[in-house]
Order: structure tokens, then C-alpha cells, then sequence
């Protein structure tokens, strides 16, 4: 056995030792990545430009893009490094900061989701009083406490990992560092990290689900109730790329942490869904599905079109 200080480094199994596989996994991801950058950050300058979009709903989707592009960063770049690597390490302590920021980002946007749902509910249920109670204030207030109890939550979690002595075997059969592949390296007994980790797991993602489940059954309750068909139809409308963003999310996130840290393409599928393609895949949902920022994105180029003639 040796101690957390004589151990340094971890190996990241990644994806495929197939040197020609992993050039094609290379150009994919960083691709992927690409795309990942440019969407957020053109959702970024869009609703921050368009006056038209000056509005909660909007001011959180801002949020989220700034929050996929950091949780994309976290793990993305060292991924590619290591397809192009022959040694495929990680220095212990750089392994156990990006845990953190795994662990902590994708808390945040699970808080960040709920918060949405809490948006989408207000809207559809209360529309006259939706100024009123989505202050800017109010909305300032649940992301930074969105950011406060996911990186607390995180921290917590790294600070009892820290103490831990790990084996001869270095091997993490992922991508990436989780703290769920790195407690069976451990020659310590992890039985209260395991016990630490479902429950922040369970209070967090899933307290934050249920969350989310009761303002959708409270906001489908109020659209049945409406008249119109027309009237149904926009009601639903605003709420579809927000459902659809938080179905990518949680389906993808929920099996991830639930199948076992085997390294299985299974569970590698559902991860790269998870931390990879839904940060890509977000500012695509809601360019294509909300009329709004479809038509600021349009006012955009035509602007920048016209500068240029």
C-alpha cells in the first residue's frame, strides 16, 4: 500500500486504446467542443444585446449558457490531450480538482434548471404578477444560490476525499475524474465518502427534480385549463425548449451516476452525454424552438451584415 503522498498520479482509461480510433475520437470531440464554444457564446452576446431579451427567462438562459461552457471545459480539454497522449496521466491533486468542478458545476446546473422550472411556472400560472415576483433582485439571488450550494455541496465532498490513501492501482476506467471511479482506488474505507456522496446526490439532483416535476404538473394543470387551442399551444410553446433541455440533462445524468463505475461503453455513453454533447446541444434547443431568440439571433446578423456592406 501506498499513501495519498507517494501516489501522484492517476491514468484515464478514456474511450479507446485503438491509436486510430483515438484520432477519429479526437477530431469528433474537438468538434464537438468547437461547436460548444461558439453556441454559447453566441447565446452569451445575444441575449445580453438584444433589448428584446431583457427579461428572467432570458437572464437565466444567459446563466446556463456561461454554466455549460465552464462544465464542458472542466473535462473536455484534458479528454483530448489524453486521446493524443501515450501516457494518458493526471496529476492527483489536478484529478481531484476536477472532481470538484465536475461535481460542482453540474450541481449548479441542476439548481439552475429548477430555477427555470420556478420561471416557467410563475409565467404560465401568475402572468400578470410575473414582473412583480421575478425581480431582478429575486432572480440574482437563486443563481447565486444556485453557484453557493453546489460548490458547497461539492467541496464538502473533496475535503473528505482528500483524506484518503489510494492503492498501487492508479487506473480510472472513465474519461474523466469522478468521485464515484476514484473512491475504489482507495486502499482507506470509503464507506462514508459512499454514504456522503448518495446523499448529497439524492438531496441535490434529485431534490432539484422533484422540484422541476412539481412546477411542471402545476404549469400543465394551468394550460389544460385554458380555453383556447391557440392559447394552449403558446403556453406550451415557452416551456418546450426548457423541457427539453432538462429531459437531456437529468435522463442522461440520472444513468450515468446509477450504472456502476465500470468503465463500460454504456456508462461512457451516457457520461459523454451528460458532460459533453448536452453543453452543445442547449444553445441549439432554444435557437431552434423559442421564436424569441431565434429572432434576436436573426436582428443580430442582419446588423453585423449591414455594417459590413
Amino acid at each position: 500500500m501506498k499513501n495519498y503522498s507517494a501516489i501522484r498520479e492517476f491514468i484515464l482509461l478514456g474511450l479507446s486504446i485503438d491509436p486510430n480510433i483515438q484520432d477519429t475520437l479526437f477530431v469528433l470531440f474537438l468538434l464537438i467542443y468547437l461547436f460548444t464554444l461558439m453556441g454559447n457564446f453566441l447565446m452569451l452576446l445575444v441575449t445580453r444585446a438584444d433589448s428584446h431579451l431583457h427579461m428572467p427567462m432570458y437572464f437565466f438562459l444567459r446563466q446556463l449558457s456561461f454554466l455549460d461552457l465552464c462544465h464542458s471545459s472542466v473535462t473536455v480539454p484534458k479528454m483530448l490531450e489524453n486521446l493524443l497522449s501515450e501516457s494518458k496521466t493526471i496529476f492527483v491533486e489536478s484529478c481531484l480538482a476536477q472532481a470538484f468542478f465536475v461535481f460542482a458545476t453540474g450541481g449548479t446546473e441542476a439548481c439552475l434548471l429548477a430555477v427555470m422550472a420556478y420561471d416557467r411556472y410563475v409565467a404560465i400560472t401568475s402572468p400578470l404578477l410575473y414582473g412583480q415576483v421575478m425581480s431582478n433582485q429575486l432572480c440574482v439571488g437563486m443563481v447565486w444560490g444556485s453557484w453557493g450550494l453546489a460548490f458547497a455541496d461539492a467541496l464538502i465532498n473533496i475535503l473528505l476525499a482528500l483524506n484518503l490513501d489510494y492503492c498501487e492501482d492508479q487506473t480510472v476506467p472513465h474519461f474523466s475524474c469522478e468521485l464515484s471511479s476514484l473512491f475504489p482506488l482507495s486502499c482507506s474505507d470509503t464507506s462514508t465518502n459512499f454514504t456522503l456522496l448518495l446523499c448529497s446526490s439524492v438531496l441535490h439532483f434529485f431534490g432539484t427534480f422533484l422540484m422541476i416535476v412539481f412546477s411542471y404538473a402545476r404549469i400543465v394543470s394551468t394550460i389544460l385549463s385554458i380555453s383556447s387551442t391557440s392559447g394552449r399551444g403558446k403556453a406550451f410553446s415557452t416551456c418546450s425548449s426548457h423541457l427539453t433541455t432538462v429531459t437531456s440533462f437529468y435522463g442522461s445524468g440520472f444513468l450515468s451516476y446509477l450504472l456502476p463505475t465500470s468503465g463500460s461503453p454504456l456508462e461512457m455513453m451516457f457520461s459523454l452525454q451528460y458532460s459533453v454533447v448536452t453543453p452543445m446541444l442547449n444553445p441549439l434547443i432554444y435557437s431552434l424552438q423559442n421564436k424569441e431568440v431565434k429572432a434576436a439571433v436573426g436582428r443580430m446578423f442582419r446588423k453585423y451584415f449591414h455594417s459590413f456592406m
